[in-house]
């Protein structure tokens, strides 16, 4: 009788145990952010007016989805846990702030219209630190409005690709044909005029890089989003 007993509180324990374990199974973490991931902003297509930067390279860099990464950005997550973005924007050049100050500068204005943001990792991260102490370097550079490489500036993709090098020297991102032309094949007027200017020949065709083409790099992977 003892014995049986003893094999009855037994199996209870181990159903016990069972159910005690499912219910203080330890849930998958939120995803976080990590220093030397990227963060992508997009806009709705149709957004900015035809005279902005920001509708000229979406007009230029569009895939035909109804919103359009224009801005990449370096995050950086410091020893307490504060996330800062270190960016080359025409309003600050290359800057390292707060992330919350990147989200107020591509705060949408127009009622209805959401933002985008996409968070992406290396998948080899392990130079990320690296990657983000070299662009501290960098601070104060002027926004390369030439859109031309080895010129003293940056724009915010362009940061990113001279920066992500591996131990071997060769760059993690690619080079892009660039285009400055709209889905019919048409100059946009912000690129003639700005470019004259500058008293420079748009650079269509030459190296670059842009946002759309960086964040579809085999060389990265999805992990967070929101909207606002």
């Amino acid at each position: 009788m003892k014995r049986c007993i003893a094999a009855l509180l037994m199996v209870a324990a181990v159903l016990s145990c069972a159910s005690g374990c499912r219910k203080a199974a330890v849930q998958p973490e939120e995803p976080k952010m990590q220093t030397g991931d990227l963060l992508f902003v997009g806009i709705p297509m149709d957004y900015w007016s035809d005279d902005s930067m920001a509708q000229a390279i979406a007009s230029a860099t569009s895939s035909g989805d109804t919103v359009n990464f224009i801005h990449t950005a370096i995050l950086e997550v410091d020893s307490i846990g504060a996330v800062w973005v270190i960016d080359a924007t025409i309003a600050h050049g290359v800057d390292r702030h707060p992330l919350d100050t990147l989200l107020a500068d591509f705060t949408l204005s127009q009622p209805g219209a959401v933002e985008t943001f996409e968070v992406w990792r290396l998948k080899d991260n392990r130079d990320a630190v690296r990657f983000v102490e070299q662009a501290k370097s960098l601070l104060g550079e002027e926004y390369d409005v030439y859109f031309k490489g080895d010129n003293g500036r940056h724009y915010c993709t362009e940061l990113v690709f001279d920066l992500y090098v591996d131990a071997a020297g060769k760059h993690i991102f690619d080079w892009v044909p660039m285009n400055f032309l709209d889905k019919e094949g048409d100059m946009p007027a912000y690129w003639e005029k700005l470019f004259s200017l500058l008293g420079e020949e748009v650079p269509q065709g030459e190296p670059g890089t842009n946002p759309q083409m960086m964040r579809e790099s085999p060389a990265i992977y999805h992990v967070m989003s929101w909207t606002r």
